[in-house]
């Protein structure tokens, strides 16, 4: 079964092209590893091995300023499990939900060197991931008092729009220019 680590660079062109403007929620989704691999990254390996969920609180704590300093935040952190609704034996670790103001301040969050420099906890602790960016919807029906997040479907938004070609292998490490 594949395994899912990073974005593609085709899947950062489809987040463009989805023409998304406004807040942006992405679902994060993990599957850790019994114990960390920082084979990739031993610069930033701890002394004695550690759990992935370890590595990954390691990731957390490094992200978090950088993510608040982007203008984002963490909705949302919880322990997974297995499905109630799902594949029998398929788990999910962890469960994120972050909000950015736009996907372009989201990249440009996931390209600051600053951040980059603790994604290898991340690398270290994850088996498998699944993120999934929700643009949001009113409540159909009216108003019951819930607020969701504004709606993010506008294709005439110019101030969001980046150009998908400026992509560069692998996604995502390379700034990206505004249109």
């Amino acid at each position: 079964m594949p395994v899912y680590l990073e974005p593609t660079q085709e899947a950062a062109r489809a987040l463009f092209r989805r023409g998304l403007a406004g807040e942006v929620v992405m679902l994060n989704l993990v599957r850790l590893r019994a114990v960390a691999d920082y084979a990739a990254h031993p610069q930033l390996a701890p002394p004695q091995p550690v759990s992935g969920a370890q590595a990954y609180d390691r990731y957390i704590a490094h992200t978090l300023p950088h993510l608040t300093a982007s203008g984002g935040s963490l909705l949302f952190l919880g322990e997974g499990g297995p499905w109630l609704i799902g594949p029998d034996g398929a788990r999910w670790d962890r469960a994120m939900l972050v909000r950015q103001h736009s996907v372009a301040a989201f990249m440009a969050f996931a390209t600051h060197e600053a951040y980059l420099a603790g994604l290898g906890h991340r690398m270290a602790a994850v088996e498998d991931s699944r993120l999934l960016p929700l643009a949001g919807l009113p409540l159909p029906g009216g108003d019951d008092g819930a607020r969701p997040v504004r709606s993010t479907r506008s294709a005439d938004r110019q101030e969001d729009a980046l150009d998908p070609a400026s992509f560069h292998e692998p996604f995502p490490r390379e700034r990206l220019r505004p249109r």
